[in-house]
């Protein structure tokens, strides 16, 4: 029991440190982050941990991950998660999310070390630790996604109703990222940030679909750009692009459903061992023993977690209908 203490407060007393240093680093960057205020004062409203990151004032966990990002090189793994973050719209760089995966990794290990004193174990726990925060990621980036579809119908219309009253497309752009929610009006202000800039409109709006990802907006713009090189009604063709959208959404809405009995079966069946096993892993860790300590028991349980893999894909790929 003394040991057990002494671990704990070993890690909280590293935990403070690590903070206190990570504070220290970032206490003088004024002058930058000053400027940083000046600039973000033409952009969209950020989200409260992106503001509360630029004006310098951040939680201890941000801290200590902004640090540990720093003393491990993760560069070449944070830039493959840059484009997924953006899409999620988590005010995260690459690198600092790897630095969260680990330290909910370990901070897991080692609470499931002092728990269970069992290095397999400590794993078993470790392991849907650190892969909750890419699940999260994953979901983010598609209920994002989701919402901006869901409103893209009402930004064309707006759009359409703009030019009929003879603004321009700029203009109309403007009263999108005025009169609409998150997150369409942060891409559409994020758009007309770039042509302030001198971007011009094709490539801002190509920029806006390449973060955003979205088959619905690349119709429009490729529409638009269309338009703006051979001529033509732009409301009329906006009317009809939001037409086709409507319905495409109605569509997927039906088919998803028809399918949710089937989604939610697979899920079931799917995560149902993997709680079993975590449930008599806590009421009664000894009576798994035999399964972990055992090679034919690794070799069983390899094999289950292929099982459980290719059958969720296989699921996911059959309730998959595009539209």
């Amino acid at each position: 029991m003394i040991l057990l203490y002494l671990s704990i407060l070993g890690f909280l007393s590293v935990f403070f440190f690590i903070t206190w240093v990570a504070r220290a680093l970032t206490h003088g960057n004024t002058a930058v982050i000053t400027r940083l205020e000046q600039v973000t004062k033409t952009q969209p409203d950020l989200p409260p941990a992106a503001e509360a990151g630029s004006r310098g004032y951040a939680s201890p966990t941000l801290l200590l991950v902004r640090a540990l990002a720093r003393l491990v090189p993760l560069k070449g793994l944070g830039r493959r998660l840059e484009n997924d973050l953006v899409r999620a719209d988590i005010p995260l760089k690459g690198e600092e999310f790897a630095a969260f995966v680990i330290l909910a990794f370990v901070a897991a290990a080692l609470l499931g070390l002092l728990v269970f004193g069992s290095v397999l174990n400590a794993c078993l726990l470790a392991a849907p630790a650190a892969a909750a925060p890419v699940f999260y990621l994953r979901m983010a980036k598609a209920r994002r996604l989701a919402a901006f579809n869901s409103q893209l119908c009402d930004a064309l219309a707006m759009i359409a109703n703009t030019l009929r009253a003879g603004f321009s497309f700029l203009q109309a752009l403007e009263m999108v990222r005025k009169e609409l929610p998150d997150p369409i009006s942060k891409e559409f202000g994020r758009a007309l940030q770039d042509l302030n800039l001198g971007v011009s409109v094709e490539d801002a709006l190509q920029s806006m679909v390449e973060r955003v990802k979205s088959d619905d907006l690349d119709l429009m713009v490729t529409a638009v750009i269309i338009q703006r090189q051979i001529g033509g009604n732009l409301a009329e063709i906006l009317d009809k692009i939001a037409e086709t959208i409507r319905e495409r959404v109605r569509i997927k809405g039906e088919i998803k459903i028809l399918t949710a009995q089937g989604r939610i079966s697979g899920l079931v069946v799917g995560l149902l061992p993997i709680g079993l096993l975590m449930v008599l892993l806590l009421i009664n860790p000894g009576y798994m023993q035999d399964l972990f300590n055992n090679p034919m028991g690794i070799k069983l349980l390899a094999f289950a977690a292929v099982s459980e893999a290719i059958g969720l894909a296989a699921v996911k790929r059959i309730m998959n209908i595009e539209v």
